[in-house]
């Protein structure tokens, strides 16, 4: 049995209150009104030389290009007029800044989310697929799999949160958007409050049901003297589960990630966000299975083991890119305005994190996990595997940013803290679930197999 370290409890719990810190502080240091945004952007022109809005404001008034007129002048309809639309810019622009700290939570709980789901479908594949190699790592990936419940709990209050209007990061929530915009008033009968949030908690429940199901079939398995009834179970319920896990997946990326740019939609879509969570979901396997190895647990796993986890994340990562080439090029290529908007924002504003991005999950994989030998490297394979991760955050960041914080986005405390708290709280919530059962399946009729795995 696995015994939770301390060393594990204080990295997590380390963590946890360093990413509250990074949160509080970025909520904190959000402007609250107007005049907030106005001073702040002030003093970015000061040090940044000029602003891009060229209108400089006293007590409140508009006055393009007079910043040192005498502040009792009177305003032509032309300054009043300015004065409006400034606002509305300001006003605009606070939304923008007031939605960071929601976005970075958001981005950060959906990128643990999605690895948990990564994991469990690639645990799915495994039964289904009845493999003779992966069974001495079924309960590195049940262990993964925990995080699903509180995780899914999480993300279903972030969307619910947002479906109150405690904050802006789905515009087409905005009645007043609605009203003026026919397109979005064309999609009201799949993006509507109540609609989305049903179909949010159904597909939890669903997933969540199976990996309850699953997780009590393997451990009934352990104790079962009678054959392999169990294992039967987990095999019929992991190719149910496939099929609906398919359409829940797919339905699940458009609401709640394409839906923060409504007015663009790519059929890809799907397929894209399964292959990010699905490289995400096995590189992590590959990570903890090398600690749990080097804290003396899992002896039976060996290199081979290693290198086939290595073969998916380099294979997975080819495949990412794929979609990835293919969403963009056709996109690009038809340069049609309200498709190729979505990329040239990206580019435009979000230069750094879009190509790094492409880099860490394309570049990076393919230099080191190339080559067969490096496969069988630890060390090289958790290099590897942060790199990745770290690439396939920043996907889910150019995701989510652009349509939410716009211009206004940077790394700041909210961004750092929500990576850290649900860093803490996956760490903590994982490991823990590694204490409550063997790590090794015992009555997996693919056990003795798997634990003499070579090639």
């Amino acid at each position: 049995m696995y015994k939770l370290s301390k060393n594990i409890k204080s990295i997590s719990l380390a963590f946890i209150v360093l990413g509250l810190i990074g949160l509080v502080l970025g909520f904190s240091t959000t402007p609250h009104s107007i005049e907030d945004v106005k001073a702040l952007e002030a003093s970015h022109a000061s040090h940044g030389g000029v602003h891009e809005a060229t209108t400089d404001y006293h007590n409140g008034h508009a006055e393009p290009g007079h910043a040192h007129d005498d502040h009792n002048s009177h305003h032509s309809e032309v300054a009043s007029h300015g004065t409006h639309s400034g606002n509305a810019h300001y006003e605009h622009v606070l939304h923008q800044y007031q939605n960071k700290p929601w976005a970075a939570i958001y981005v950060a709980a959906f990128f643990f989310f999605m690895i948990a789901l990564g994991v469990l479908a690639f645990y799915a594949i495994q039964n289904a697929a009845q493999a003779g190699w992966s069974p001495i790592l079924f309960r590195v990936m049940e262990g993964i799999t925990a995080y699903l419940l509180p995780g899914g709990i999480i993300m279903f209050i972030l969307l619910a949160l947002s479906g109150f209007h405690i904050n802006h990061l789905f515009v087409w929530m905005d009645a007043d958007v609605v009203a003026h915009d026919e397109l979005l008033q064309g999609k009201q009968g799949w993006l509507n409050v109540p609609f989305f949030l049903i179909r949010a908690a159904i597909y939890l429940a669903l997933w969540n049901t199976y990996r309850y199901f699953a997780v009590k079939f393997s451990r009934n398995q352990d104790d079962d003297a009678q054959g392999n009834r169990w294992y039967k179970k987990s095999f019929k319920a992991a190719a149910i589960f496939l099929v609906v896990f398919i359409y829940t997946e797919s339905m699940m990326s458009w609401d709640w990630i394409m839906s923060f740019d409504p007015h663009w939609f790519s059929t890809l879509f799907g397929w894209y966000v399964f292959a990010s969570m699905f490289v995400s979901g096995i590189t992590v396997i590959a990570l903890i299975t090398i600690v749990l190895k080097s804290q003396g647990y899992l002896t039976k796993v060996n290199n081979s083991h290693i290198h086939d986890l290595a073969k998916f994340m380099f294979g997975i990562s080819i495949f990412w890119t794929y979609l990835w080439f293919s969403q963009f090029m056709l996109i690009w290529y038809s340069n049609i305005p309200e498709e190729v908007t979505y990329f040239i924002t990206r580019i435009n504003d979000f230069k750094l994190p879009f190509f790094g991005m492409v880099a860490m999950n394309f570049l990076f994989p393919v230099l080191v996990l190339i080559n067969t030998d490096f496969k069988r490297i630890n060390w090289l394979i958790v290099i590897a595997g942060i790199v990745i991760l770290l690439g396939h955050y920043l996907d889910i960041y150019n995701m989510v940013m652009p349509a939410t914080v716009g211009k206004s986005w940077f790394i700041g405390y909210a961004e750092i803290g929500a990576l850290f708290f649900f860093l803490g709280l996956f760490i903590y919530i994982v490991f823990n679930a590694l204490t409550k059962a063997s790590l090794e399946p015992k009555g997996n009729p693919y056990l003795e197999e798997s634990k003499h795995f070579h090639y």
